[in-house]
């Protein structure tokens, strides 16, 4: 026991980390946070401030003149901001359940050591991850061959799957679900569905969470899908709208000399730089009080599905 005892106190004695080099981690992880948090501070700063405060001062952590007319300049677009805004919702919700029950399902696939083609279409995955077809061929083929240029699919499927996350949920479920509990399932006469859907899925979350977060930031965060496909106003989604009426802003003010004179001072007057900001804020803020609630699940099935390939 006193050896025992010796041999344990001796290796904590090398795990324990020193005072010096402990205030050192602290240091090194404030310096992270704010990193992270004071650009996001400084574009809140922008946003509530003055466009006559940002011309004469530039930015500042704190508005050195306090303004809402950025955030008024949004609300007055109001019917198109809400209808874009339920497009958004729709096309993250569902491009997200999409994108989750095809990439868990092609990952579980894979998984399993007697799948006869496993080998081909591992390799037919992992491919794209180093080579593309290039954004002309993806075009093509979504636009043309499919049809999906001005309808609400064009902003769903193109980004529902990609090789990256299969091979998270790939990994996941090798490493975690055991070979036997699959094997004594179909002994009771389950079949592959119902193992799917009854018990990989429910003992899966963390993967499961960590690829619908990875999907909504997708979804919730792209306008390019509507600049290629989407001619409809009716179809865009918060950002193409907002990314919209930002490049509608900065022509009016290029071209405010050739204008009338009170068109000319309207234009003068309208928010840029904080409406810029403003536009930033609302994107991003459905994405930051949604994280805290998936951080958990997040980690832990990101660097389970990273043990090993």
């Amino acid at each position: 026991m006193s050896t025992q005892s010796s041999y344990d106190s001796g290796l904590e004695k090398f795990n324990r980390v020193g005072k010096g080099t402990n205030i050192l981690f602290h240091l090194i992880f404030i310096i992270l946070a704010l990193l992270c948090v004071v650009p996001i501070v400084v574009v809140l700063s922008i946003s509530l401030s003055s466009e006559a405060s940002i011309r004469e001062t530039g930015y500042q952590l704190l508005p050195s003149a306090f303004s809402a007319e950025s955030y008024n300049y949004i609300v007055k677009q109001g019917s198109m901001i809400i209808r874009a805004l339920g497009v958004s919702v729709f096309v993250t919700v569902v491009g997200t359940l999409i994108g989750v029950l095809l990439t868990t399902s092609m990952g579980y696939a894979l998984s399993r050591p007697q799948f006869k083609l496993k080998g081909l279409l591992t390799w037919m995955v992992f491919i794209p991850m180093v080579f593309n077809g290039g954004l002309v061929s993806s075009y093509y083929i979504n636009s043309t061959m499919l049809g999906l240029s001005n309808t609400i699919w064009a902003l769903i499927l193109p980004l529902a799957v990609s090789s990256f996350n299969v091979i998270i949920c790939k990994t996941f479920f090798k490493t975690t679900i055991p070979d036997g509990l699959i094997e004594s399932a179909e002994i009771d006469g389950a079949g592959q569905f119902r193992i799917f859907f009854t018990i990989v899925l429910p003992i899966s979350l963390p993967v499961l969470a960590t690829i619908g977060l990875f999907l909504c930031f997708s979804y919730w965060n792209d306008w390019f899908q509507s600049m290629l496909y989407i001619d409809d106003q009716s179809l865009y989604s918060l950002q193409a709208l907002l990314n919209s009426l930002m490049s509608n802003v900065d022509a009016l003010a290029k071209n405010a000399s050739t204008m009338g004179t009170s068109y000319a001072e309207l234009v003068a007057t309208m928010p840029k730089e904080s409406a810029r900001m403003a536009v930033a804020i609302i994107i991003v803020l459905p994405v930051a009080l949604a994280y805290p609630f998936f951080q958990k699940y997040f980690i832990s099935g990101l660097t389970v599905g990273a043990v090993k390939g």
